[in-house]
């Protein structure tokens, strides 16, 4: 074959050679970075693949999984929930607000046709600018429980982040004013007691009475819409071991200590590895730190620099999420860093 019809079918071939460097080079990118180029699916087989690996076993925590989430007016009926440590994780000197505020939320925990299900599937879809743009809606609406944040709205945002709430976990601060606007109708709204000033305002709103103004590090809603038959209240066991087992945070630490408590995004992700089968990410992590003037949150105008004075250790929690990604406990929907 001569030079000239050797180089004429090595052009004609090339570009097939690149397209095929290409796609390889892509499926490398996206396995390094966590992601495949199509979004897992919250399929029940999945669960097969969980309960085979033993998945609960693998994570080496020495304790039994735990599915019942909120606390109960029954709870304080049994020994067992006596404390020694006052909030965030215990309730020790919380006991009569806590009696209060149960007694008028309703006993019942997660919805019927959920705790029903031979297998659960799970969104915890955190608040990071990581879920902006990845048109993740509508495969999150499928998984049977989502589990969202704080304030993070839904309306407006529903291509990347779906529409369907499960769960919303809150502390007065993160409290939207009217929870029906980027809620379901039937979303449990989940109150995390991180003080006793927490327990106090919710008391205040159910009783009508007049509301805490002090102990809040921002001023919580005083006129709340959340209806009574939502509310439910996180038991600090989670939390506390949140703290001790995922993030092995010290839960006394010394006076010269600055306290470190979970966010609530890893306390998601702890209370789904419990009570969920299959648990899927999107939206977590935070950019580098020293960029304080990148956008944190996939709305609003959060940066970095809002993060400087917070009691979480969020190294810590990113290499616990690596960890459990590794491992294969946690999926994410989306590539990220």
């Amino acid at each position: 074959m001569s030079f000239k019809v050797s180089k004429r079918w090595f052009l004609r071939l090339l570009p097939v050679v690149l397209i095929f460097i290409c796609y390889y080079c892509s499926q490398f990118y996206f396995e390094s970075y966590g992601g495949s180029r199509k979004s897992p699916q919250p399929t029940v087989s999945r669960c097969d693949s969980y309960r085979s690996q033993r998945k609960w076993k693998s994570l080496n925590f020495n304790m039994s999984r735990k599915t019942e989430l909120f606390l109960n007016l029954k709870d304080f009926f049994w020994r067992e929930h006596l404390s020694t440590q006052a909030l965030p994780y215990g309730i020790k000197g919380s006991e009569l607000l806590l009696l209060k505020t149960l007694a008028v939320i309703p006993s019942y925990t997660m919805p019927a046709y959920i705790e029903s299900l031979n297998c659960r599937t799970c969104a915890v879809i955190g608040n990071s600018f990581s879920i902006k743009n990845t048109s993740l809606g509508e495969i999150i609406n499928k998984y049977d429980v989502v589990i969202r944040l704080n304030d993070a709205p839904v309306r407006g945002f529903e291509e990347d982040v779906g529409n369907k709430t499960t769960l919303r976990l809150f502390y007065p601060e993160s409290a939207s004013f009217n929870p029906g606007i980027h809620n379901d109708p039937d979303t449990l709204l989940v109150l995390v007691p991180f003080k006793q000033e927490d327990l106090r305002w919710l008391k205040g709103i159910l009783y009508d009475e007049k509301r805490v103004q002090k102990g809040f590090w921002k001023p919580p809603p005083q006129i709340w819409l959340g209806r009574t038959s939502q509310i439910r209240v996180l038991d600090p066991y989670f939390l506390r071991l949140t703290a001790s087992k995922l993030l092995e945070i010290p839960l006394q630490p010394s006076k010269h200590q600055k306290p470190v408590h979970p966010t609530t995004g890893i306390l998601a992700v702890f209370m789904a590895l419990n009570y969920c089968d299959v648990i899927h990410l999107a939206g977590f992590g935070y950019p580098e730190t020293r960029d304080q003037k990148q956008p944190i949150h996939y709305y609003g105008q959060d940066t970095m620099k809002s993060m400087k004075n917070s009691y979480h250790d969020l190294n810590q929690e990113a290499e616990v999420l690596k960890r459990l990604e590794n491992q294969g406990d946690i999926l994410y929907l989306h590539p990220h860093s």
